[in-house]
């Protein structure tokens, strides 16, 4: 069974994927950490709204510029640092500024661009926009060659086929035939402004203070001028997705419905034919080789350590109890890889806390980038 660094051997991009709640952004901190403790330079990008990536990584924020992390940070909990750790939180919005700021042919239609109401609107709220700028700050990261290798968290799984799927949708909303429309300099009037198209316009002016029709036009001449780079972007994107240097991980949890998302994902990656790395598999229940023989057995060798009564048969419950749910995860990991029909499936055990700090995060590791015999050795621990 490989370890993540077997995995992620001579790869430079690493993408984490998954439903919500399976520890997929803690998961990623954890990858970025272990591949920059053993040497590399490491940028970790988030796109969670809910800020955890630095709250694991010891930062009090995270912004959409790189940011490294002090290795003294590291110091303090006991783990050596031979690497880099950079993170960032993608600016969506931000991101689409610079995209905006790279392809306008001068100085004055950026201005136009980005001063334009719509633009403002449609840059904050076009569907797909989050995850398709996600997609552009790696390839902007990846192309300056700062680093040696990328780990991206990304939304939960359904989200994330809009996330693979966003540099197509983008191309089709520049190439759709709204733009095309409104980007022709003649014939605007006579297509949109028609009496009664002109009335409702004229009234929309005065009710939000500006002329919509005009603020439309100017948009999408100006953003005409941009639309090749847009379209040879996403291209390279989905290039880059493709590439053997790129690698895909599902994350997901032992029980039935994100054992259910991982295979839909994993299909959905085929198809499009991605690079999949493995899976690995957070907060499993395990319970190694039983000495104490059958419940009875158990129950008296509970008694004869606690005394007989409710303690003992309480423990013991709790220890049925926890088989069960043993059992029930490694019957659903042994159908995860069946389905997948992979032998990389990494198991994080569950763990008696949170993680929240670097020292969570160097606990994950050990599971993470162990070998096989090592991995065996700490689940049965």
């Amino acid at each position: 069974m490989p370890s993540v660094t077997d995995i992620l051997e001579g790869k430079g991009i690493c993408i984490c994927a998954g439903s919500g709640g399976v520890g997929k952004t803690t998961t990623s901190a954890a990858i970025a950490t272990g591949m920059a403790a053993r040497g590399l330079k490491v940028c970790v990008l988030t796109i969670d709204p809910a800020k955890r990536l630095a709250d694991s990584l010891g930062l009090k924020e995270l912004g959409n510029e790189a940011r490294r992390v002090d290795s003294s940070t590291f110091d303090a909990q006991g783990v050596e640092m031979e690497g880099e750790l950079w993170a960032m939180m993608l600016d969506a919005k931000a991101t689409f500024d610079e995209l905006v700021r790279r392809h306008a042919p001068d100085e004055e239609t950026r201005d136009r661009v980005l001063s334009n109401r719509i633009y403002q609107q449609i840059s904050a709220a076009l569907a797909g926009s989050q995850e398709y700028m996600a997609m552009e700050k790696l390839f902007e990261l990846h192309s300056e060659g700062r680093f040696d290798i990328l780990v991206l968290d990304t939304p939960p799984s359904r989200d994330a086929l809009d996330f693979l799927d966003a540099p197509r949708r983008l191309t089709q909303f520049i190439e759709g035939r709204s733009m095309k429309i409104f980007m022709k300099p003649t014939g605007i009037t006579m297509r949109i402004a028609g009496r009664g198209a002109s009335m409702m316009f004229s009234i929309l002016k005065r009710l939000v203070g500006f002329d919509l029709l005009a603020d439309l036009q100017e948009f999408f001449t100006a953003f005409s001028g941009m639309v090749e780079g847009f379209q040879e972007r996403a291209k390279r994107v989905n290039e880059l997705l493709a590439d053997p240097g790129s690698c895909f991980l599902v994350v997901c949890g032992p029980q039935g419905e994100p054992i259910s998302e991982a295979v839909y994902f994993h299909r959905k990656l085929v198809e499009a034919r991605l690079p999949f790395g493995g899976v690995i598999v957070n907060k499993v229940h395990y319970i190694g080789d039983d000495p104490s023989g059958d419940g009875e057995d158990l129950r008296r060798a509970l008694g004869e350590l606690l005394g007989e009564g409710d303690l003992s048969d309480r423990v013991a419950a709790n220890l049925a109890d926890y088989r069960a749910l043993a059992e029930r995860d490694a019957a659903n990991i042994d159908h995860l890889a069946a389905e997948l029909q992979t032998q990389s499936v990494i198991r994080v055990p569950y763990l008696d806390e949170d993680v929240h700090d670097l020292a969570g995060l160097a606990e994950i590791n050990r599971y993470l980038f162990a070998g096989t015999e090592e991995r065996a050795a700490l689940l049965a621990s």
